[in-house]
């Protein structure tokens, strides 16, 4: 599974103009599977994403984590195409990315999980629709996971 998380002011996602998923501060995570994440990887994910400190504290300084910050919410959208693969040609390759057989199931238990650790349901675009994400990213502040490179990001 790969993570782009990006810390946000305010984040929604639409499908034909209208919004199916919206946070004011806090994450925008767009999720990419592959065939061969777990259950395991979802569980990786989910607690180094809730425990990240990456929010300023009372001194400017990224000690909190999302579930320290009063009123944080986290915006799940997924997102096939964080699997391309650019290695041969100009045209990206999607061949690493999940079919929506296996796909969805994780998905689903992704969001699942992100939603007992924050203690209520995460917000979410919907599963192989044509979405708008819209963001405000706060900092800049935006960084990669990968559940099958750990060392690398």
């Amino acid at each position: 599974m790969r993570l782009v998380i990006q810390r946000t002011q305010k984040a929604s996602v639409s499908i034909n103009q209208e919004i199916v998923g919206q946070i004011d501060k806090g994450l925008l995570i767009l999720l990419g599977i592959e065939d061969r994440d777990t259950d395991d990887d979802i569980e990786w994910l989910c607690q180094k994403v809730v425990k990240m400190r990456i929010f300023d504290d009372a001194d400017g300084v990224p000690n909190l984590s999302v579930m320290d910050i009063p009123g944080a919410d986290i915006l799940l959208v997924s997102q096939f195409t964080l699997m391309a693969s650019t290695k041969k040609g100009n045209r990206p390759s999607y061949i690493h990315a999940s079919k929506p057989e296996t796909a969805i199931p994780l998905y689903e238990k992704f969001i699942a999980r992100l939603g007992q650790l924050m203690g209520h349901p995460v917000q979410t675009g919907r599963f192989g629709a044509m979405m708008e994400v819209s963001l405000i990213n706060d900092g800049p502040h935006t960084i990669i996971m990968d559940s099958q490179n750990k060392d690398l990001f």
